[in-house]
């Protein structure tokens, strides 16, 4: 808080800072309207005035921008600040969008032709001092510092960006520099400025300029001393004194800038409401809108500007915690109930410690010790599939509640799988990361290195009211289609992952061990084969001792170039194999250091696996249902999902994976080619169609008509190569990626994508469509709804337009592939706990789902599988499923 007897000042940099929040905010890719406008700076910007003001409480307040790079200093050195780069694509066309904004905002902005930002700030910071206002510039260009006097403060963005800001009096200044404000130009001037291009003196730090400075005084007296200065420093000085000489003209700020408005002028004034509406709906800031209305009053006069003084704004701030347990937390649960209530838990690897819950106005904490209290009506309450519940990242809480005896049902929202929903780029790594990407507020969270925090945690009931807010927010920014989504598919389906974790699957330990044994004995003599070839041993896995084998030892043909020699990653290896002749040395020795890597990459996965079963002999992957752009569900810790399929060791590995003890079997069931079917649907070709109807081998149909020959001539070969081409395509596969993959030449595979087209033009143009659809719309979405923005596919930089368009092509098919398998999931899950079933769904694994059979439930689980698979879409072509039976899971595998 600033001092409240004297009006406050805030003024704004207002282009170094949007491009710093410009960066903060451009990797997380959500900041982009339907037209495909950023607005990563606009947002960023604007949520870091509104805590600003929140903080500081400004009575007058001010931004400035620079027009271009060019000024008068750019006159006298045309290479000032001419080592930047080019200008972010994205970040062009935001500045003229946040001026709007700011003007809607009644928030006064200035710019001057010929000067820059830091001079328009510097007229205004000094006019301030001399007419009594407490000043407070933020800026994150450290020129700024030299206006810090009695009455003038820098607010500078910390190394975290501009969600915090460290003041910089006069004190602070000589702290971090060991000089004063008004000396650092000269400091500056010295050691040179690199983000301004200004060159200093070689050799002279900010240790030896500030000793300098502290005899002398400035740069003039230290270059006129600059004889009495002994070894190399001084020898730099006599020589680049210029340099010197020249930064310090260059980097004094002008403090008599003519403007058309002075301090007085920038009362903070009332948002015109209307215009902040019509604003910030074309950036489509839904959640940043009530902020801001909320920040002032708004303007009741149409189109005006209020002149009365600023209400105080209104904070939102956490209600106060209350413990409760007993008969007070049972009457509380009795009160809220049917309301939505935000739920976080307090919990670690020692268990929990106790439950945070909180509605609007209110927040309780629950304390909890296994083994004693009174926690019936709370176990009861959590239970209840009625009571509706939000969580940030829910399964896990629901697994540690279900471990202490208390399971959860009944929830409503997850707002971690709703952001990625929103911005399925990036999942909220935490719930603080949400709190400020959302509601631009920083969440109070101890430093995680230090073993007893200096700040006390913030309640995880506080916590959980933090979450019903973001809930509250992201519901507004729910498209109708990906409303439904995770209404409908996401939310459901946590509780069962939830219980899929919560079960694993049980693995033969000693099957595990016998794969791993076995493969380490062939690793060994894969090695050994390969020193054989070349004579001599080398480290299988230093990428420099391999390009010294194969580059200067064998002379093979180099691989592609990379940063560190020449490529020796899988891909070139196998490609440089294929270009040797198999009874040379160099053929030997590849074969064999590329078998070797095959075998410890198994050997490291199967350790992993051994590592991972726990004392009741089952593994817990963990599932994330928001892990991939696409939607489809990932596995980790350990990860189930890359165990390879179609090799040998693969399927041995897969023969660990057993039925339990007190089932009889395990049920696997597979789609069948279900992304050629969606490709078949979205398309609406007419001959997939009729393949998948007709109940066709659909790569054989393909391959007849493709090579013009009848079904049962299709060869081996031409199925496999149509097979390629048909999954290829939907991934964005071209002629040059194609013929890699077939080892054929570019031509020929050219030419089979043009017949392939020729035949089945329906699929040709759904493609070209996908594209040019997203490029208009700014996104792709699947059969159900679910959104996915490509922010890219109109960028500038082909390299990003490129990789846009091709993960466009796939995104609607594989997108709807795993809402396919979602609706899947919970129709089998509702149908096996309908019929009191004690068989477990144990596993989703791409396309498929693996099932533990209790005995005498055979038939009725097939029929459900079978039955909430097949019907899990309504498509032109149907879905085929694939069921198989076994004691293991490769004994249950079907072809």
């Amino acid at each position: 808080m600033t001092d409240a007897r004297k009006p406050t000042l805030m003024i704004i940099d207002g282009h170094s800072l949007a491009f710093r929040a410009f960066f903060a905010l451009l990797p997380a890719g959500r900041f982009i309207t339907d037209d495909g406008q950023h607005t990563e700076a606009i947002h960023g910007f604007i949520s870091m005035l509104l805590k600003l003001l929140k903080d500081y409480e400004p009575t007058h307040l001010g931004v400035a921008f620079d027009i271009s790079r060019y000024s008068f200093r750019t006159r006298e050195y045309p290479e000032y600040k001419g080592g930047r780069g080019e200008t972010p694509p994205e970040f062009i066309g935001q500045v003229p969008l946040l001026q709007e904004a700011l003007t809607a905002m009644n928030v006064q902005w200035l710019q001057k032709e010929d000067f820059e930002a830091d001079d328009i700030l510097a007229t205004l910071a000094a006019q301030g001092s001399q007419q009594g206002f407490e000043v407070l510039v933020v800026s994150g260009d450290r020129d700024s510092f030299q206006l810090v006097n009695d009455s003038t403060t820098v607010l500078y963005p910390s190394v975290l960006g501009v969600s915090e800001l460290k003041r910089y009096d006069a004190q602070a200044v000589f702290d971090k520099y060991e000089v004063w404000p008004h000396q650092y130009p000269e400091l500056a001037a010295l050691t040179g400025e690199k983000a301004d291009n200004l060159p200093g003196v070689d050799k002279v730090g900010p240790k030896t300029a500030a000793k300098w400075i502290a005899q002398w005084g400035t740069v003039d007296e230290i270059v006129a001393h600059a004889d009495e200065i002994k070894g190399v420093v001084g020898e730099k000085l006599r020589e680049q004194k210029e340099n010197a000489l020249r930064n310090r003209r260059l980097n004094r700020l002008l403090t008599d800038v003519e403007l058309p408005v002075g301090p007085a002028d920038l009362e903070r004034r009332a948002v015109n409401e209307q215009a902040v509406r019509d604003v910030f709906g074309r950036l489509q800031f839904r959640t940043l809108l009530d902020r801001v209305l909320k920040s002032a009053p708004a303007d009741a006069a149409a189109g005006g500007v209020s002149t009365e003084p600023v209400a105080e704004p209104q904070i939102e701030t956490a209600p106060p915690v209350k413990t409760l347990v007993d008969e007070e937390l049972a009457h509380w649960l009795a009160k809220t109930s049917g309301k939505p209530v935000a739920v976080q838990l307090d919990y670690g690897p020692a268990g929990i410690a106790g439950y945070g819950l909180s509605v609007s106005d209110d927040s309780v904490y629950v304390p909890f010790k296994q083994g004693t209290g009174d926690y019936e009506a709370f176990a009861g309450w959590l239970a209840a599939a009625t009571q509706p519940k939000l969580f940030f990242n829910a399964k896990a809480q629901i697994e540690a509640s279900a471990r202490v005896g208390l399971p959860v049902r009944g929830v409503a929202g997850d707002t971690r799988v709703a952001g990625a929903i929103l911005n399925p780029a990036k999942a909220p790594a935490s719930l603080a990361d949400q709190v400020y990407e959302v509601l631009g507020e920083n969440l109070p969270t101890p430093d995680p290195n230090q073993l007893v925090p200096d700040s006390e945690p913030i309640s995880v009931a506080s916590q959980a009211w933090y979450v019903l807010r973001i809930a509250d927010d992201l519901a507004l920014a729910f498209a109708e289609g990906t409303k439904r989504v995770y209404e409908t598919i996401e939310v459901p389906l946590v509780e069962v992952l939830a219980q899929m974790e919560l079960t694993g699957i049980t693995v033969d330990g000693e099957v595990l061990k016998g794969q791993r044994e076995a493969l380490t004995a062939q690793a060994d003599e894969y090695q050994q084969a390969a020193y054989l070839a070349i004579g001599r041993e080398v480290n299988m896995g230093s990428p420099k001792q391999l390009q010294t084998v194969l580059f200067e030892d064998l002379h093979l043909p180099f691989t592609r170039k990379t940063k560190t020699g020449y490529s020796t990653d899988a891909e070139s290896l196998a490609d440089l194999k294929d270009q040797v002749s198999s009874d040379t040395e160099g053929y030997v020795f590849l074969d064999a250091l590329l078998r070797h890597r095959d075998a410890t990459k198994l050997k490291q996965m199967i350790e992993t696996l051994e590592k991972a079963i726990d004392a009741n002999g089952r593994i817990h992957t963990t599932y994330d249902q928001v892990g991939a752009a696409t939607g489809r569900i990932s596995s980790n810790d350990p990860n189930l999902q890359n165990i390879p399929v179609r090799s040998d060791t693969g399927r041995r590995v897969r023969s660990a994976f057993v039925a339990g003890e007190g089932f009889e079997c395990l049920l696997t069931a597979d789609y069948s080619q279900i992304e050629m079917r969606i490709m078949a649907h979205l398309s609406g070709d007419a001959g997939l169609i009729a393949a998948f109807n007709e109940g066709e081998d659909l790569h054989r149909f393909v391959g007849s008509h493709v090579f013009g020959v009848a079904p049962e001539d299709v060869t081996p070969l031409m199925r496999s190569k149509v097979k390629a081409m048909s999954y290829g395509l939907a991934y964005g596969l071209g002629p040059f990626g194609l013929a890699k993959q077939l080892r054929i030449s570019q031509g020929e595979a050219k030419q089979l994508m043009a017949d392939y087209f020729e035949r089945f033009g329906g699929v040709r143009d759904y493609l070209r469509n996908v594209v040019a659809q997203a490029k208009v719309d700014g996104y792709t979405e699947t059969i159900f709804g679910r959104r996915r923005p490509f922010p890219d596919l109109n960028s500038l930089n082909r390299v990003l337009r490129d990789n846009a368009e091709r993960a466009a092509l796939n995104s609607p098919i594989q997108g709807s592939a795993a809402d396919v398998m979602k609706i899947a999931m919970l129709g089998v899950a509702s149908d096996m706990a309908s019929a009191s079933l004690g068989s477990r769904m144990l596993l989703q694994v791409h396309d498929e789902l693996i099932f533990e059979v209790a005995p005498g439930e055979w038939d009725t689980l097939e029929e459900i599988v079978r039955r909430r698979m097949a019907g899990a879409a309504d498509l032109s072509v149907p879905l085929t499923v694939q069921v198989g039976r076994g004691a293991d899971w490769q004994s249950a595998a079907h072809d």
